[in-house]
């Protein structure tokens, strides 16, 4: 077989998406049964990494340590933070960076992505731009100090799975998160208000945009 016909042939690496909570978790597999999620096979596995940056970080790199999830792409997903004003519950925002005390990761296929994330749920905002990454819920003052830094959402998790993720090689990489609070919608308790109710309902419909992505990536690896 030619060197063209291998490649043609080949099967797209597995792509590991990664969530920190029970809630972004549950809103995943509830979509995740019946697409061939749970497994390198089915194209995707599912990893809850537990709640901040060390958790997601430690997670994540014994998970590419599996056989077969060692050329994984890794998208992480779950809730944010808006920094923006105008922004809104259930509105998207796609990473171009993520940045946070570890360093900067350049997103691959932003652009694509939020384009597939637009088709998949119509009638959201999609927010492209700077994801922030911090070790505690941020709020107040700490909320414009960061949007005065070029970022438009904050979380947790994000940096530093994708941090993690591309520490060992140039494997593609994203984070996609679902705004559950906005400077003018502060939430208090997800599932408690409408905006954290709106959220979940987005999180549950974003999945087939992830595997758009994927399939879209150029592997194998650069």
């Amino acid at each position: 077989m030619s060197a063209a016909g291998g490649d043609r042939a080949r099967k797209p690496d597995p792509l590991l998406v990664a969530c920190a909570l029970r809630i972004e978790q549950a809103a995943l597999r509830s979509v995740c049964r019946g697409q061939g999620g749970g497994g390198p096979a089915g194209g995707h596995v599912l990893l809850r990494t537990g709640m901040g940056p060390r958790a997601a970080e430690r997670a994540v790199g014994r998970a590419l340590d599996r056989p077969g999830l060692d050329l994984a792409a890794v998208l992480a997903t779950g809730f944010c933070a808006g920094l923006v004003p105008g922004m809104h519950p259930g509105d998207l925002v796609v990473a171009e960076e993520t940045r946070d005390p570890l360093g900067t990761v350049t997103c691959t296929g932003s652009a694509l992505l939020a384009e597939a994330l637009s088709r998949a749920v119509p009638g959201r905002t999609v927010h492209r731009g700077v994801l922030s990454g911090s070790d505690h819920v941020v709020r107040g003052q700490e909320r414009a100090h960061l949007r005065a830094t070029g970022a438009i959402a904050v979380d947790m998790e994000s940096a530093a799975t994708l941090w993690a993720a591309t520490r060992g090689g140039g494997r593609p990489v994203a984070a996609v998160r679902v705004i559950v609070d906005a400077p003018e919608h502060e939430l208090v308790r997800i599932g408690t208000v409408r905006g954290g109710i709106s959220a979940f309902r987005v999180l549950r419909a974003v999945l087939p945009a992830f595997h758009e992505w994927h399939r879209s990536l150029l592997l194998p690896r650069r």
